[in-house]
């Protein structure tokens, strides 16, 4: 199979054998995949390292279209095959692509737990998204709407859910996916499946739509992670690796 993979000197595309699932894992088709800014930066420990954490695509063995975002440690899955861990697979959206549900994991994932986990966010309230038309940004504005807050561009708030970093809004809760901070909660996303399973909902009802930036197949990966921290991206970054 075809996949990408980080080495010390940059990413190559390179010819490897599929995977073979272990425990509680499935071997998927990867359809589509989303790459992220900085993920390059996450597995310098254990290089050579195939990256992208959110995909969409089939289960080989059942023929299931699914989507998820997969741990952070261990490879990712910018390849035309990945092992998954069978617990952090939901349903593929019907009515979505599988390029527009790969660019949903994470950000929605991310915007999900930081505004009612970690912000426990009540219907009414005022909060405030830094980077709003970003990557989580865009996603956890609609998700405040659709739980019924109100979602303003300046403080005060009841609740700053910051995704950029720098300096941060007065609120009366503040949430952070960016750097730690004093008075903040700063927290990294998880895979969770049932989230997904109910943001998958959501995506089909039309109350959450992801916004994809552009799309590249998997030999112009590197173009891809060009294209992710280029200045003027709106939406996600997504390698098309089943070509449509």
């Amino acid at each position: 199979m075809r996949a990408v993979r980080l080495h010390h000197d940059g990413l190559e595309v390179e010819d490897l054998d599929q995977p073979v699932p272990g425990e509680g894992e499935v071997l998927v088709r990867v359809h589509a995949a989303a790459i992220t800014r900085d993920e390059l930066e996450w597995p310098v420990d254990r290089l050579p390292a195939v990256p992208s954490y959110e995909l969409s695509g089939v289960i080989v063995d059942t023929g299931e279209d699914v989507f998820a975002l997969t741990p952070f440690d261990r490879d990712g899955v910018a390849a035309e095959y990945a092992s998954v861990p069978s617990e952090v697979l939901a349903p593929k959206p019907p009515s979505l692509t599988h390029v527009e549900a790969a660019a949903l994991p994470m950000g929605a994932l991310s915007a999900w737990q930081g505004l009612f986990v970690h912000g426990r966010m009540q219907p009414g309230e005022r909060v405030l998204v830094t980077g709003a038309s970003g990557g989580v940004g865009h996603l956890a504005v609609q998700l405040a709407r659709q739980a019924g807050a109100e979602a303003v561009d300046e403080g005060p708030a009841q609740l700053v859910f910051d995704t950029v970093g720098g300096d941060l809004p007065e609120g009366d809760r503040v949430v952070t996916i960016a750097a730690e901070v004093p008075g903040a909660t700063y927290f990294v996303v998880e895979p969770d499946r049932e989230q997904l399973v109910e943001l998958a909902r959501l995506a089909d009802a039309g109350d959450l739509v992801p916004a994809i930036d552009s799309t590249f197949s998997l030999e112009r990966a590197g173009e891809a992670f060009d294209r992710v921290a280029a200045h003027g991206k709106r939406g996600k970054v997504v390698l098309d690796v089943a070509g449509g």
